[in-house]
């Protein structure tokens, strides 16, 4: 039985982790609950699988918690609650599906604790890679990617050497604006955007997807993860969402891994690697299918893509302040205060406005990233 904390537990990500437990629920004990404001789905997440910890966002959140949970099960929160969650509890394996960057420190906390990680949160390796990976190699811990994409490359490469590999390609839906023009984008509007065409996820990531953000988010996790040069990291438009990702070889064979669009599938792999279980997720039918389609990748189309690949190749801070723009501006498109392709034009902004320099702690990183959400908030 292998012990689960879950950070991030009432989101897209969290659920879909709970359903896999739900699926071989003799494999696997939950020992920790960590989520935002969302106490009733907690609460009925914690009555489920009986944790030791829980913990929300703030006091309020839960103490309202705590008034419906059994005294068995102690009830935390905010920024020490959810190190707790990660680090605290005795997991073996901390998923970590917190959106954005305030993933960064729990998932730290995790890693000192000893415990492996199923990344979820790709900011983290985006605005602290070279931390996060340099601790995991000190301290003996795998990182196991939770996203699909970067899943898919972690199975493609099982087995072969790294100095065989040629290039990876990364594959991208294209979202919910796929089939636009650049010109047709200008007025649309958050229900459009939110409205993505194959995966099921939470609003932030589902934005990030129609900017093509996302996809540069994963370009830079990619660096990290397999310690490869970004001339050798590729994307490419799939719109069916079948082949997740694929690496091309020396030898010019590409191995690629395919399955349905359903993240239960890439949850379940870093739950039970190196084993495969039975998944609740249905099989593949390609012969239902029945055709795959691809086109090259667009960066003048996609500026926000463009935009990641600069920042990481520009390294320092640059990630970070690419990162900290797009979720700040993502907020705001979000409540309305802006348009659509202003999101790209105020990742841009914030890139001039903070120069790439050296970041080399923790408390840097933050620093920084508050710093430049409070110039985004500013911009009118």
């Amino acid at each position: 039985m292998k012990t689960i904390s879950i950070l991030g537990s009432t989101g897209s990500i969290g659920t879909q982790t709970l359903d896999v437990i739900r699926h071989d629920p003799e494999r696997y004990r939950v020992a920790a609950l960590a989520a935002g404001g969302n106490v009733e789905l907690l609460v009925q997440q914690a009555l489920e699988f009986r944790p030791s910890v829980v913990s929300l966002a703030t006091k309020e959140a839960a103490e309202r918690a705590a008034s419906m949970l059994p005294d068995g099960i102690r009830v935390l929160h905010g920024e020490e609650g959810l190190i707790e969650a990660a680090a605290g509890a005795g997991a073996e394996l901390v998923v970590t599906a917190l959106v954005g960057s305030r993933g960064i420190r729990s998932t730290i906390a995790a890693i000192e604790a000893g415990a492996a990680v199923g990344l979820a949160n790709k900011e983290t390796l985006v605005a602290a890679g070279h931390l996060v990976t340099k601790l995991a190699e000190a301290r003996g811990v795998s990182i196991l990617p939770v996203d699909s994409e970067h899943s898919a490359i972690f199975q493609c490469l099982n087995g072969e050497r790294r100095a065989d590999v040629k290039k990876i390609t990364l594959t991208a839906s294209g979202g919910a604006f796929r089939d636009r023009t650049r010109a047709e984008l200008k007025d649309v509007t958050v229900e459009q955007a939110l409205a993505h065409p194959n995966w099921a996820m939470g609003a932030k990531i589902t934005v990030d997807s129609a900017t093509m953000a996302n996809k540069g988010l994963e370009v830079i996790e990619a660096h990290w993860l397999y310690s490869m040069p970004y001339e050798q990291i590729d994307v490419l438009l799939h719109p069916e969402s079948i082949i997740h990702s694929m690496v091309e070889f020396t030898d010019n064979s590409v191995i690629a891994q395919l399955g349905v669009p359903d993240m239960r599938i890439p949850i379940q792999y870093a739950l039970t690697w190196p084993e495969r279980r039975p998944s609740p997720a249905p099989a593949l039918d390609l012969a239902a299918i029945g055709r795959l389609h691809f086109r090259p990748m667009d960066l003048e189309r996609y500026p926000c893509l463009r935009m990641a690949y600069e920042a990481g190749r520009a390294g320092g801070s640059a990630p970070i302040v690419f990162n900290a723009a797009n979720e700040a501006a993502v907020e705001r498109f979000l409540r309305g205060e802006i348009a659509f392709l202003e999101i790209e034009d105020t990742i841009a902004a914030m890139l001039d406005r903070f120069p790439p320099e050296p970041v080399d702690t923790y408390e840097a990183i933050a620093e920084l990233d508050a710093r430049v959400r409070r110039e985004v908030t500013a911009l009118r």
